[in-house]
């Protein structure tokens, strides 16, 4: 992992996705949310869009019950991936802090997606006017004390080797149940369900599965840090963590998720 500028000054970080990375050793991101598809119940005949598709795996799945669905993600490597993938199905590359979608859903559907969207008012407002009246919005994101324990081993290893600016670089949101709920009420929505549960979840590739999680979500915490500064702040990570989060050889990494159902009323 390597993420450099020029002139080592702090630039916006956008993240690269790499597709092959998340969908060969973050498969769980999707295998995970076979509940979140129970909640949202699609129908024969209905019209989804699934906001924050990535590879497309659980696009494809909400297809099964004979619901039609558009994809949508912001990152246009994932999209690429997702329509190799899936062929038949639409995707599109959109920003889901201005949607702007010109038709209207039955149900929009979210899974690990909004943790990464700063402007929650935003997105909650886009959700609102993509949806039809009685439309539902079924979602699942990283909330409050998510990750909090990688969180910490990152800031401290990084303000042990002299990065401590590096901290700000932070990419997600994690709210409270409340936090969240008042921005759904106060839109216009009908909550549900709403709850905040612990999820431990076992990192794949056993002794390096931190490593790769890092690699592949918080890579934006190592702008600007020469390549041989990051492997030795790596090390220092974990062996920080390795006591908290090292089970029997595997990382798990604290996963907190709120889960939200919310309704436009008719």
């Amino acid at each position: 992992m390597s993420i450099q500028t020029a002139n080592n000054t702090p630039t916006p970080f956008v993240n690269d996705w790499n597709v092959h990375l998340y969908d060969h050793r973050h498969r769980y991101v999707s295998h995970l949310a076979t509940d979140l598809l129970k909640l949202l119940h699609p129908q024969n005949g209905e019209h989804i869009l699934d906001l924050g598709c990535g590879t497309g795996h659980l696009t494809y799945r909400i297809t099964a019950c004979g619901a039609e669905v558009v994809g949508v993600d912001s990152a246009v490597s994932m999209i690429e991936r997702a329509s190799h993938s899936y062929p038949t199905l639409k995707f599109a590359v959109v920003d889901a802090a201005s949607l702007g979608m010109s038709e209207q859903f039955d149900g929009v559907f979210s899974n690990a997606v909004l943790h990464w969207l700063k402007q929650p008012e935003k997105v909650i407002e886009g959700v609102w006017q993509a949806l039809k009246p009685g439309g539902r919005f079924v979602a699942e994101f990283g909330g409050k004390g998510n990750v909090e324990t990688i969180i910490s081993g990152i800031c401290e290893a990084l303000d042990e080797a002299g990065y401590p600016e590096n901290q700000s670089f932070n990419p997600w949101y994690f709210p409270s149940i409340a936090e969240y709920a008042t921005l759904l009420e106060r839109q216009g929505f009908q909550l549900k369900l709403a709850t905040l549960f612990d999820r431990p979840t076992p990192l794949d590739e056993g002794k390096n599965g931190l490593r790769n999680w890092i690699e592949m979500f918080a890579s934006c915490f190592f702008q600007n840090i020469p390549a041989e500064q990051q492997e030795k702040i790596l090390k220092r990570i974990e062996k920080k963590l390795h006591s908290k989060l090292c089970q029997n050889g595997s990382w798990i990494a604290d996963y907190k998720r709120i889960r939200i159902k919310a309704v436009k009323p008719n």
